[in-house]
């Protein structure tokens, strides 16, 4: 894509990252965003303008009400999104525009009938998002420390437990479930600054699933995976850590599948670095594995092993361009943010997860989470 592309949008800037990207600004509702020969116009309701001039100076505010009541007197009785567009267009004697592959349907139709050609780009709509600025590296770290915050309490948690029947953990002599440890790290995030949403703690044989978020009682002497990728709620930018934790003592085939993850992470991490194929930094880590002696595949009807991804790019989404996997396409570019975060999984052990957060560089990469890795607690 261009820079003399002309571009349209028209989304929230709460829920749709490019939108943010482009305004700097949280707009609940959805509203145009026009960038047409080089300029970025906002249309605003009377509700969200004179904010958009405070918020958004680099963009130039127009009135949606102000259209509205052009249009009315033209005849139209309706105004809605697709004829202030279309009327923007007409008077910029614009006939054409690119939109993000997102862009919805009906509206599209809409401008289609209204002889705008709507005209979705292919792969990422704002390309540049990919490469972080250090503005934005900052946002990352600072959205970071709340997951590291939250994780701080989980452990102080975990710690302060006492064993009881059954391996049950007890916390103030009632069961601490993975949904207790999930409102206690959530609520530590909320209190500095951010929001988490679907937080993991996932103990035993429930963690061999990497997106099961975890229920009921927590036990000891099995690891528990606690995966935590809160957003800035002045930002959006998002954090994202993962580490796994075994209360009392882990069994000795835990604790080699912990080392090899660990060991398999560091491999990944020296991995990365300008220029390198993103499937070349996963092949890293599955080829150690498998040295190591843990295959991936099926058994009794479910996965096991290492069958995920061993990173992603973070930013205004929680998983976003570049990937880091078996197919992935492209190589690492100076200024992206990937996560690391290998894993192993069997039903018979539980699963073990680490995940720290990664600055791209020439020279390689800069690990920005700061969060210590102990296995047992």
């Amino acid at each position: 894509m261009k820079t003399s592309d002309n571009l349209l949008m028209v989304a929230d800037s709460e829920r749709d990252a490019n939108m943010l990207y482009a305004v700097g600004m949280f707009v609940p509702d959805p509203f145009i965003y026009l960038r047409l020969r080089g300029r970025a116009s906002i249309v605003m309701s009377d509700l969200e303008i004179d904010r958009a001039r405070r918020d958004a100076p680099h963009c130039r505010p127009l009135s949606l009400g102000g259209y509205q009541d052009k249009l009315r007197l033209a005849g139209v009785k309706s105004p809605g999104h697709a004829h202030v567009i279309a009327r923007i267009l007409r008077e910029r004697k614009i006939r054409r525009v690119l939109v993000p592959p997102n862009f919805p349907l009906g509206l599209a139709g809409e401008l289609q009938r209204l002889r705008i050609n709507v005209r979705p780009t292919p792969g990422n709509f704002f390309p540049q998002r990919e490469q972080k600025l250090p503005a934005e590296v900052k946002k990352i770290s600072a959205a970071l420390m709340m997951a590291e915050v939250g994780m701080s309490e989980a452990m102080q948690v975990l710690r302060a437990t006492k064993i009881g029947r059954d391996r049950r953990l007890l916390y103030h002599n009632l069961p601490l479930t993975s949904e207790k440890l999930r409102a206690v790290i959530d609520t530590a995030i909320l209190q500095a600054g951010g929001l988490a949403a679907n937080t993991i703690v996932a103990g035993g044989k429930q963690g061999c699933d990497p997106h099961e978020r975890g229920f009921g009682p927590l036990r000891a002497h099995e690891p528990v995976i606690i995966d935590i990728f809160p957003r800035s709620q002045s930002t959006g930018y998002f954090g994202d850590i993962t580490r796994t934790v075994v209360r009392g003592r882990a069994t000795e085939a835990v604790r080699r599948l912990y080392a090899t993850v660990q060991r398999g992470q560091k491999i990944g991490f020296d991995k990365v670095r300008a220029g390198v194929p993103t499937a070349e930094v996963h092949r890293a880590v599955v080829n150690f594995f498998v040295q190591q002696g843990y295959a991936t595949g099926r058994r009794r009807g479910r996965m096991e092993g290492f069958f995920h991804g061993t990173g992603h790019g973070l930013g205004l989404e929680i998983h976003e361009a570049p990937r880091m996997g078996q197919h992935s396409l492209g190589k690492l570019v100076a200024g992206q943010v990937v996560t690391v975060e290998p894993g192993l999984y069997y039903p018979e052990l539980g699963g073990v997860r680490l995940e720290d957060v990664a600055l791209v560089t020439q020279n390689g990469a800069r690990n920005l989470t700061r969060f210590e890795k102990i296995l047992e607690v």
